[in-house]
């Protein structure tokens, strides 16, 4: 037995370090793509925060989501990111299961360059509407009589640039259409769909997705239509 976990845990020592030297040639060939995709993600975030002092609270929009589904409330507006939460890190831990695993279809640098890719053109698109029209926000901390709401005028540009992380992330308004948690979760659940291997993770997965479209408006964090272009 000893004998048989030693060997075992050889193997994959070796399939590890097999791996990384794998991942570090592609890491040297394609760090300029992954190096873009982060630095917009911060241009992505600069971009919400910028709406938000442009964003005047309003009565909330009439929603059919709103109508049909009971809203969760304040106290249960973390159930949404909970699940969101779920998605990513189960995403994340997948894009490294090479290292481990021998059912190797993936290389986690080229995975992680090309769902960047894509999350960079639906920011680029997401950015264009936000901005192009700025709804009155239906989260709680967007409402009319949220000190939340508004944001005063910047002292300074440094202000701006630092945009308040993460409570500036976290009580964000304004940049609406569409939803940046759906991006995410499609993404995600896409990029499983084409290189994943087990069936009903994949059926999980969409299942995941359309819980979390249902959630995003029963707490009241989006309107629906910013869900519905989102699966678009």
């Amino acid at each position: 037995m000893t004998l048989y976990i030693g060997r075992e845990a050889s193997k994959l020592w070796k399939r590890i370090c097999a791996e990384i030297t794998t991942e570090i040639n592609l890491l040297l060939d394609n760090w300029k793509y992954l190096l873009a995709g982060l630095i917009f993600q911060y241009i992505h975030g600069l971009a919400a925060r910028g709406v938000h002092y442009l964003h005047r609270p309003g009565p909330t929009l009439q929603d059919l989501g709103f109508f049909l589904l009971p809203e969760l409330g304040q106290d249960k507006a973390y159930i949404s990111e909970t699940v969101f939460s779920f998605v990513f890190l189960s995403f994340f831990l997948w894009t490294f299961h090479p290292f481990i695993f021998k059912s190797k279809k993936i290389y986690t640098v080229l995975v992680w360059c090309r769902v960047l890719a894509f999350l960079v053109a639906s920011q680029i698109l997401r950015i264009i509407t936000f901005y192009s029209t700025q709804l009155p926000g239906p989260n709680y901390h967007c409402r009319e009589g949220s000190k939340l709401a508004r944001l005063p005028k910047p002292d300074s540009m440094l202000e701006v640039l630092l945009i308040n992380f993460p409570r500036g992330v976290i009580y964000g308004c304004g940049d609406l259409i569409f939803s940046s948690h759906m991006i995410f979760t499609l993404v995600f659940v896409l990029t499983y769909q084409k290189y994943g291997t087990r069936r009903f993770i994949k059926q999980f997965a969409w299942l995941v997705a359309i819980i979390q479209s249902l959630l995003i408006v029963a707490s009241r964090k989006h309107y629906t239509v910013d869900v519905v272009v989102a699966w678009y």
